[in-house]
């Protein structure tokens, strides 16, 4: 039997350019109750009230602050990226984030307002992302359902599962994707806003959603968990086995073709490039795939196959095939890769690859024949 589409969660606000002209204050009640087919979800809607502060448009106007709410400096951190580098752990542990989620939340919501008087005409999808909500978790659950549902398997029901995934985790995910926003920020510098991260970055996003298939994993409910997988390949181009093991403060720069198997283990502060395959070398089963440290950046194309050890600290060189253990703080280049200075006495490196991006000092170390 066919099953009608669902109400689309947001549509272009007609009205709205012409409001958005008047220097007078709305609030964000005022704009749903005009647009019937506007459906926040239900535990979102309970911030749209009439109590709530209202969002100013006139430019002159400076936004509404809250004195009882502290806004942190969000300036890029004065954080050493000299190595320090504890061993490889097979479980990363989850470190505590420098930000809290309600101070960065607030600040989210200040770019989406300001990204709003820019463009009114993204508008209704800021208000649906962003401002109808009162936490990051649900704006969160909200944005991955959205990007993930399809004709057979509706938001409100992705929608639902995530929030209940996200609340359940003690915030351990909201501590990761808070540390994630801010790997971007340090090492992107193609990056304008955390709220563009927050709803553009696909390699963001896809990270947040194997957090999610993970949990599911863990907790025994496979079939769920590999339907995200799959609907996560899908939607970003990036295919992450639910079994794998990520740590915090991640970033998949472009992100598309990225490939981690069942078994794979990736540590805090790691930075991948697009098309890197964490993968096994056959069809064996068990423990089969890389374990990747703390700190290590993976370049483009990189092939990393086999239960093998990157070390803490380490550089992989683009279009590397990687088939043996890399040492802490050392680089490996080529195909097959090897390391640079030698097995015997590699270079070691001072500072943290994946916090510097770094990807081309090492090549007159590398090859006698540099163009």
């Amino acid at each position: 039997m066919f099953t009608p589409l669902p109400s689309p969660l947001y549509r272009p606000l007609f009205r709205l350019p012409m409001a958005l002209h008047n220097p007078s204050p709305f609030h964000l009640s005022s704009l749903i109750s005009h647009s019937p087919d506007l459906h926040p979800s239900p535990m979102a809607a309970a911030c749209l009230h009439h109590n709530s502060p209202p969002l100013h448009c006139d430019p002159t106007t400076p936004l509404p602050t809250d004195p009882h709410l502290k806004i942190l400096n969000f300036s890029r951190p004065t954080f050493s990226d000299h190595l320090s580098p504890p061993p490889i752990s097979p479980n990363p542990q989850i470190l505590n984030s420098p930000v809290s989620d309600s101070d960065l939340w607030f600040k989210i919501q200040e770019e989406a307002r300001a990204d709003m008087e820019h463009e009114p005409i993204l508008a209704s999808y800021y208000i649906t992302s962003i401002l109808s909500h009162n936490s990051m978790e649900r704006a969160l659950a909200n944005h991955l359902s959205i990007k993930l549902c399809n004709l057979s398997l509706p938001s409100s029901t992705l929608f639902e599962l995530f929030t209940d995934v996200i609340q359940e985790d003690a915030g351990e995910i909201l501590r990761c994707s808070i540390r994630d926003l801010q790997a971007v920020k340090e090492r992107d510098p193609a990056w304008i806003s955390y709220v563009q991260c927050f709803l553009n970055y696909k390699g963001f996003l896809a990270v947040q959603s194997h957090r999610i298939a993970h949990k599911l994993w863990c907790r025994g409910r496979k079939v769920l968990a590999l339907l995200i997988q799959n609907r996560v390949a899908e939607a970003f181009a990036v295919d992450i086995h639910p079994g794998a093991r990520i740590g915090c403060g991640i970033l998949l720069d472009h992100a598309t073709g990225v490939v981690v198997g069942e078994t794979a283990v990736i540590g805090n502060d790691v930075s991948i490039l697009h098309h890197v395959t964490l993968g096994g070398t056959g069809k064996n089963s068990g423990d089969r795939h890389p374990k990747i440290g703390d700190g290590v950046l993976i370049g483009a194309g990189t092939c990393i196959l086999g239960n093998i050890k990157i070390g803490d600290g380490a550089k992989i060189g683009a279009g590397s095939v990687v088939l043996k253990d890399v040492p802490p703080r050392t680089t490996a280049v080529g195909n097959p890769a090897r390391l640079i200075g030698g097995k015997a006495n590699p270079i070691k490196l001072d500072k943290t690859p994946s916090f510097t991006m770094d990807h081309t000092s090492h090549i007159n170390d590398w090859s006698d024949y540099v163009i």
